[in-house]
C-alpha cells in the first residue's frame, strides 16, 4: 500500500507510505489521494485532514519512471484531478513534513491551512532545471507570497531552503524537531473538533475567495503548459538525464 489513509478522533490522516523509492508519487497513488480527499470531504464525521509522509521524508514529487510511462496528456490526467480535489477542499487541512519534500511536496503545501515542518525537512521545486514549469498554482500564489525575486530564486533556479525558511516564507506555521511534527500537527488538525465546522468551512472559503478565480486560471494555464513543455526536446534530455544519473546538456536544443 502505497497511500494509506484512516480516520481517528474527526481527523482523516492521509500517509504517503513509500520509503524505498522516498515517497515518489505515482498514478495511482495521486488517485488514492484524490479519493481520499473527496470521501473525507462527505464525511459529516471528519473535522479536519492531515497529509504526512514518512521519518525523513514527506515526498520527493512524481516517480519519473511511472511519470514517463504515463505523462498527463491534459487536464483529465490524475495528477491534475488530485491539484483539483485539494484546491477544492472546504475542510481545514493540515500538513506534517519530516525530511524532503521536492516538487509537488512544495507546492501542495500552498494549498494546506495549517503547515508545520521538521528541523531536517528540505524544499526545493526543480521545474525549471527539468525542462518543464511551476504547477499547482504556484507560479501564482509564489510571487504573491514572496515578491517576483524570491519567487524567481524559488521556481527559476529552484533554489532549495530548509524549515526555517520555510517559515519565515510564510509556507509553513512552524519547525519542530523529526520526532515531534506529527504529533503536533495532529493536535492542530484534533482542534477542529471543537469548533463549529460551518463556521469553519465558511471562514476558509473568505479567506481564499479574493484569490480563487487566480488560482484556478494558474492551474489550467499551468497544466496546458506543463503538458506541452513534457513533450520538448528539453524536458526529454533533462528527464533521461536524471534517471541516467549525469548532467542535462542543453547547448544544442
Amino acid at each position: 500500500m502505497t497511500i494509506k489513509t484512516a480516520t481517528t478522533d474527526g481527523v482523516t490522516t492521509i500517509e504517503i507510505v513509500r520509503p524505498e523509492k522516498k515517497n515518489a508519487l505515482t498514478v495511482a497513488m495521486y488517485q488514492a489521494m484524490t479519493e481520499a480527499v473527496t470521501v473525507a470531504v462527505a464525511d459529516s464525521a471528519v473535522r479536519a485532514l492531515l497529509i504526512t509522509g514518512q521519518p525523513g521524508v514527506f515526498t520527493s514529487g512524481n516517480d519519473l519512471e511511472d511519470f514517463l510511462q504515463r505523462p498527463p496528456g491534459d487536464e483529465s490526467s490524475p495528477v491534475f484531478g488530485f491539484m483539483q480535489a485539494l484546491c477544492a477542499c472546504d475542510k481545514p487541512v493540515v500538513a506534517a513534513v519530516n525530511g524532503a519534500a521536492i516538487g509537488i511536496g512544495t507546492t501542495l503545501l500552498l494549498h494546506c491551512d495549517l503547515v508545520y515542518v521538521s528541523e531536517a525537512a528540505r524544499f526545493s521545486m526543480p521545474f525549471v532545471a527539468l525542462g518543464v514549469v511551476p504547477e499547482f498554482a504556484s507560479s501564482f500564489i509564489l510571487p504573491q507570497l514572496l515578491g517576483h525575486v524570491r519567487a524567481a530564486e524559488k521556481l527559476l533556479l529552484g533554489e532549495p531552503f530548509g524549515g526555517a525558511e520555510a517559515v519565515a516564507l510564510g509556507i509553513a506555521n512552524g519547525v519542530l524537531p523529526p520526532e515531534e511534527v506529527l504529533a503536533h500537527a495532529r493536535r492542530a488538525a484534533e482542534r477542529f473538533n471543537h469548533l463549529p465546522l460551518g463556521a469553519v468551512r465558511d471562514a476558509k472559503r473568505l479567506m481564499r475567495a479574493g484569490t480563487k478565480a487566480a488560482v484556478a486560471s494558474a492551474l489550467q494555464a499551468e497544466s496546458a503548459v506543463f503538458v506541452q513543455r513534457l513533450r520538448s526536446p528539453e524536458a526529454r534530455e533533462a528527464l533521461q538525464a536524471f534517471l541516467q544519473k549525469r548532467k542535462p546538456d542543453f547547448r544544442n536544443l
